[in-house]
């Protein structure tokens, strides 16, 4: 990931490398994925695949692609495969969701050192209370402590104003570095949640980064001379005015 992140630097590979690329290197990463396929169920769904002991049309519908539990009464579903797939889109999402929210001084690390120090606590709580998957936690903290340590460091040069410009090399490992730990450290769902400014950030931004809506090539802010202020960057479209970018 940091030779994509270089590449993406020299050559500014198109979105769909971007997209390809991190989901091969997610691969290996898969394979050595050990842990559970399954998730629980919110108690005021788990009406909707089981009622009265016995399953109803939803869970049987479900039944033909997961597997509803019907000893916990459908509080508990096997997703199997697709499990695995949501764990590799989840490295995409991370490796991408750092770099896109990127450009301005200190953004690209400061959001990493923040996520950084969500998962390490985290770790450290499930430590504490001697989860079943202590082993993975302490692996995953061993992994956190190293880069916060580093991304502390460059915060430092990174910061306004900035003498280091990480650019996507720094962004494509710090979201990979997350990415293997959720996963290995069983703990992908929760890691999501850490990620939610990054994850209301890519919906609002879905129409133009799937070209429903025109996008600039260039979507930071620029500085107006006259006003004294920055301004979102804009786009044209087909001559009838002015579309602020959403990114």
């Amino acid at each position: 990931m940091l030779f994509l992140g270089f590449t993406d630097d020299v050559l500014e590979w198109p979105w769909r490398y971007k997209l390809f690329l991190p989901t091969v290197a997610s691969l290996p990463l898969l394979c050595c994925y050990t842990g559970s396929t399954s998730v629980v169920v919110p108690i005021p769904l788990r009406i909707h695949l089981m009622s009265h002991g016995e399953l109803t049309t939803l869970g049987k519908v479900l039944c033909y692609f997961v597997v509803v539990d019907q000893n916990s009464d459908g509080s508990i579903v096997n997703l199997g495969v697709f499990y695995l797939l949501y764990m590799g889109l989840l490295a995409v999402f991370c490796t991408n969701a750092i770099n896109i929210h990127a450009g301005i001084n200190g953004l690209e690390v400061g959001q990493s050192y923040v996520i950084g120090c969500a998962v390490l606590y985290h770790n450290l709580v499930e430590i504490n209370n001697d989860s079943i998957s202590r082993e993975n936690h302490v692996f995953s903290a061993m992994i956190m402590l190293s880069f916060l340590g580093v991304s502390l460091a460059l915060l430092r040069h990174n910061w306004y104003p900035a003498t280091v410009f990480v650019g996507d090399t720094y962004c494509y490992f710090a979201g990979m570095t997350f990415a293997v730990v959720g996963i290995l450290g069983h703990f992908s769902k929760t890691l999501l949640l850490f990620f939610i400014p990054q994850v209301i950030n890519f919906v609002w931004s879905v129409p133009q980064l799937f070209k429903l809506v025109p996008c600039p090539k260039h979507r930071l802010p620029r500085f107006n001379v006259e006003s004294g202020r920055m301004e979102p960057s804009r786009v044209r479209k087909d001559g009838k005015g002015e579309i602020v970018n959403m990114t």
